[in-house]
């Protein structure tokens, strides 16, 4: 059976532009996965579009004076034009407000329907009486009835993480005329997801230790609960219409249409080539092609497609399941988080705009797949970007590339050495090697080549078995998901081969040793050539330089291949493949490096103060913003060590948790909004520090007597310990 490779990436939301962090938590990983599997040879179909129906779009359309399809059209060409600049090798990017996705939705809806999936329900909601529209939960605002939040959405309350119904909310407000809503009845469908609780269990238990860690918590959490039943209709005018009689002004919900955007992408694909059936062979379980589904998302989509989406297909039979969805945290910008409103976001097409090179495009892919935040959320900062530019890219593969094509040019007339007859033998020796190894364990590869040593100088031996290793070790991160360890061996590559030109000195053997000489740039084209390739997941463009420098016309760099398999280039990079007497390119500074001026002017478009070098200025410092205290106002503040004795998750709540904590001479009920942070068992024992004076308050109807100190730097938060053993109840000053 044939293996073939489905890779989804979260369809982005059209109601603004793609930033930094949504590239990083989604569509880079997804885009490196891709490239590295055709470069492999493996037929693989990558698939995204524009997400384009909801309440948010049409709260855009309304600030901005524009109807819903005129925003979603401009932002689904500019976010598309964006990702092709970028890089983004999509076999098709589709869009979900297509009359073909709405009739694909309404096929699914009408099949749940009739086989009796669905489930009719009459139910309250808010009613604007001016606008004479019922509200969605985006249009209602109020006072959370958790934790008392006067801004709370219409579903969950963005403050403590709280969903519920939104009829509790308490001061409800219409965001259209101000008014507080009246009441009235009206109908929806809801999916049946409570029936499939069982299977999803199973599905998330097979998947135990190859999904991240992240990933299976969030869904075992959900499963713990124990599924709901979920609306998929919403009372809406810009949507997918509900396909039943008397079912006018109803939308079918966001959540529900917008996941079989895949598929309909998929459709469209397979249309736009001519046979509009091919679509089947992605998504439906067959006994000629083995497909490997993986979906990439950010966090904040892990339980729609780790339950949700899953649930759908098991509704339909014979659809696959996701094999694996290798969802990203959260990436911050300076230390802070992405935000729209605060203006504190870098826009993917103004970064475009500002570095127009397609080497610095490359660079920023570079920097960004270095800090991917794949366990953890990450920061990117533009020094960051500069030094990674400037003394990774530059400093290490340019520097290398320039010198051996620069030798090349000034002592062979610009061609691939032609070898000695006395080394006539030396490439197919090589080439035997590599073949030999690539079936052997990495620890067995250096005395493979040291067997052979009357044919390699120890310098040799060492390149070659860096780049057999390497190339493998790299596949294997590929395919577990680990991209940042990937980019940094594949740098590494670049490292070896900087180390064995200075070892090799052919500066030295060209007057000495002529032959040892050709030999060395001989080896230095095929290493250089094999770090061109292991960086066309990364570095597209500098991966297509690098391989014209050697002679190749015709670069492969993984690019979309219409869901066709190619030849495995990867499997080649540790043979001596460019051929003597080859031309190479004109020496050149492949990377340009980032100016100093250049990241200032970055920093003060988001408004970072710079860092003077003015000892005058470090002795006139600013008078601090936060109020000051007298040491008798911070003496009424009791501060206590004390230590988790007992954690578990608030239901209904994703931040907040309730602590039982010893304070030595007394036990404590807190409750924290650190749930997003940590997972309760990773608290039980834990020393921290505790405010014990506070007055007793009540969260989402649990009694909170005290809180716990943290430090919290955007996304990071980070609980207050003492940095020693130390008894409970011991007192903090």
């Amino acid at each position: 059976m044939a293996r073939q490779y489905l890779i989804t990436a979260a369809l982005p939301y059209a109601n603004g532009y793609i930033h930094l962090g949504h590239v990083a938590g989604a569509y880079l990983p997804a885009d490196m996965f891709a490239r590295f599997l055709r470069l492999s040879g493996e037929r693989v179909l990558y698939v995204c579009g524009s997400d384009e129906h909801g309440v948010a779009i049409t709260i855009r359309a309304e600030q901005e004076g524009k109807t819903p399809r005129q925003i979603v059209d401009h932002y689904h060409h500019a976010n598309r034009a964006a990702f092709e600049q970028f890089g983004m090798s999509f076999d098709v990017y589709g869009r979900t407000s297509s009359p073909e996705h709405h009739q694909l939705a309404q096929e699914w809806f009408l099949d749940f329907y009739h086989r009796g999936l669905l489930d009719e329900r009459e139910e309250l909601q808010f009613f604007d009486d001016d606008a004479g529209m019922f509200l969605p939960d985006r249009y209602v605002e109020g006072t959370c009835p958790y934790c008392g939040y006067d801004r709370a959405r219409g579903d969950q309350c963005e403050q403590c993480g709280a969903y519920y119904n939104q009829l509790e909310l308490k001061n409800p407000r219409s965001l259209i005329s101000g008014k507080a809503p009246s009441v009235r009845p009206t109908r929806h469908w809801y999916f049946r997801l409570s029936q499939f609780q069982k299977a999803l269990e199973q599905y998330i238990a097979a998947r135990e230790h190859t999904w991240k860690e992240n990933v299976l918590q969030q869904a075992r959490a959900w499963l713990k609960q124990g599924l709901e039943d979920r609306a998929i209709t919403r009372d809406l005018q810009w949507g997918v219409p509900v396909p039943l009689p008397n079912a006018e002004g109803k939308v079918l919900y966001v959540w529900f249409e917008a996941l079989l955007g895949y598929i309909s992408a998929t459709q469209q694909w397979a249309r736009e080539r001519g046979t509009p059936d091919a679509w089947q062979q992605w998504w439906l379980r067959s006994s000629e092609h083995d497909t490997f589904y993986a979906a990439f998302i950010g966090k904040d989509n892990i339980v729609f497609h780790t339950l949700m989406f899953p649930a759908m297909l098991m509704a339909r039979d014979g659809y696959i399941l996701p094999e694996n969805v290798p969802a990203n945290e959260f990436l911050n910008l300076e230390g802070q988080k992405f935000s729209k409103s605060r203006n504190w976001s870098i826009d993917l097409q103004d970064a475009l705009a500002d570095f127009p090179h397609s080497h610095h495009r490359d660079a920023l892919r570079y920097a960004l797949a270095m800090n991917l935040p794949e366990t953890r959320d990450a920061d990117f900062t533009w020094s960051d970007f500069q030094a990674r530019t400037n003394n990774e890219l530059a400093a290490i593969v340019g520097n290398y590339a320039n010198r051996v094509i620069a030798f090349l040019a000034r002592n062979f007339q610009g061609r691939v050495p032609v070898l000695d007859a006395a080394d006539a033998e030396f490439p197919a020796r090589w080439e035997q090697v590599a073949r030999q190894a690539a079936s052997q364990p990495s620890s067995q590869v250096a005395a493979t080549i040291a067997a052979a040593t009357e044919y390699f100088s120890a310098e040799e031996r060492a390149v070659i078995a860096a780049v057999i290793n390497g190339t493998r070790t790299i596949a294997q991160h590929y395919h577990a998901f680990r991209f940042r360890d990937a980019v940094s061996e594949t740098i590494n590559l670049a490292r070896a081969a900087n180390k064995f030109f200075n070892d090799a000195a052919p500066w030295k053997t060209l007057t000495d040793n002529p032959a040892q000489c050709a030999r060395t740039l001989f080896t230095c084209v095929q290493v250089l050539r094999a770090i061109g390739i292991a960086l066309a997941p990364v570095t597209p463009n500098l991966s297509e330089s690098i391989q014209r420098l050697c002679g190749i016309t015709q670069p492969i760099t993984g690019k979309a291949n219409d869901g066709q398999a190619g030849d495995n280039v990867w499997s080649t990079i540790p043979l001596p493949l460019v051929e003597q007497g080859t031309p190479t390119g004109p020496p050149q500074r492949l990377i340009e490096p980032i100016p100093d001026a250049t990241i200032a002017a970055q920093k003060a478009k988001l408004g970072v103060q710079q860092e003077t070098t003015s000892a005058a200025t470090d002795t006139h410092k600013d008078e601090p913003s936060t109020p000051q205290i007298t040491i008798e106002e911070f003496g009424r503040i009791a501060l206590r060590t004390a230590r988790v004795i007992a954690a578990e998750r608030i239901p209904k709540s994703q931040k907040l948790l309730r602590l039982v904590v010893d304070l030595g001479d007394e036990q404590r009920q807190i409750v924290a909004g650190i749930g997003k942070h940590y997972a309760p068992e990773e608290l039980i024992g834990l020393d921290v520090v505790v405010v014990a004076n506070l007055k007793p308050a009540r969260l989402m109807g649990v009694e909170s007597h005290g809180m716990l100190l943290a430090a919290n730097s955007g996304e990071q938060l980070v609980l207050v310990s003492p940095r020693g053993p130390i008894p409970p109840g011991s007192v903090v000053k």
